[in-house]
């Protein structure tokens, strides 16, 4: 049954589940102490969103991965904010946010986040996101780009083939009793409006998962702001995918001959998807900080 269970939660990582990590690091997941954040609602296109602002500086906007919350973040959202105004969203049907009669869709938790900025007065931000965070990043950039300074998608893809087969197949044997005692319940149950509704979140995020899609790749070449794209070497992301996308942002050229393209790939050794903002956690936070405050590149 443990062997089980754990095949399931890694599953539900390779669908895009928020920081979904294997048994051993569990405890490591808690919640966030270091700041005392502003926290607020704002009415976008029929939800009651909830978000939270951290630190000061030049604005960032963080998405989470599905089942996720903010407080589950830990240290990522609390030395991000020493550095910068992380706004901290939490999307459609996940911590704070009450669902609403409406399907799950990378283009539209897009649009509720350029909605939350707007509300915010936020021209331009730069947007950190992890896997379910990261493709809904990339919708961002694409459908809203200027709102968007630089991109982190962690974890990210742009065609549900991005992933392996047999593991977005396991993901429709989920079932609530899989994360029984998980972070992921535990954030749902202490933060959501409608706590027993935690099997409905289970069933929508099954279907979302099950649906499959593949952005044009001239919506992808469209995406202007500079990309730094993670994943781990182990991840549910093929690397020859991550590799795709890399090209399709201006990356895979030789540098020595062209000069740097804008965007940037990092391949974690050792690495899962479930794992890559728990294990080596400064090595990833320095790669970001490095790369948010390099010069943007020269228009081309």
């Amino acid at each position: 049954m443990m062997m089980q269970r754990r095949t399931f939660l890694s599953m539900a990582a390779a669908a895009g589940t928020s920081l979904a990590a294997p048994a051993r690091v569990f405890g490591q997941a808690t919640p966030m102490t270091e700041t005392i954040p502003e926290t607020g609602y704002a009415p976008v296109n029929g939800l009651q969103m909830y978000y939270e602002i951290h630190g000061s500086g030049e604005p960032l906007v963080l998405l989470h991965g599905a089942f996720g919350a903010i407080d589950l973040w830990g240290p990522i959202l609390t030395t991000l904010a020493e550095n910068h105004q992380v706004i901290a969203v939490e999307l459609q049907g996940h911590g704070h946010t009450a669902d609403i009669d409406r399907p799950f869709s990378y283009e539209q938790m897009a649009d509720d986040v350029a909605a939350l900025m707007d509300h915010l007065a936020i021209a331009q931000a730069d947007v950190v996101g992890y896997s379910m965070g990261a493709d809904t990043a990339l919708q961002v950039a694409i459908r809203h780009p200027e709102l968007v300074r630089k991109l982190v998608p962690i974890s990210g893809k742009y065609r549900y083939d991005g992933e392996y087969p047999e593991l977005l197949a396991g993901i429709q044997q989920m079932t609530p009793a899989i994360f029984v005692g998980t972070p992921y319940e535990g954030a749902y149950l202490r933060h959501a409006p409608n706590p027993e509704a935690f099997p409905v979140l289970v069933e929508k995020l099954k279907a979302f998962f099950g649906k499959e899609y593949a952005w044009p790749a001239a919506d992808i070449r469209s995406i202007a702001a500079p990309a730094l794209l993670i994943i781990g070497d182990s991840d549910t992301v093929r690397p020859e995918h991550a590799v795709e996308l890399f090209r399709l942002l201006g990356g895979g050229v030789p540098g020595d001959l062209t000069g740097l393209p804008k965007s940037r790939l990092a391949i974690l050794p050792g690495i899962t998807h479930g794992t890559i903002v728990f294990e080596r956690t400064d090595h990833l936070l320095a790669m970001i900080e490095a790369f948010l405050a390099a010069p943007m590149p020269e228009a081309e």
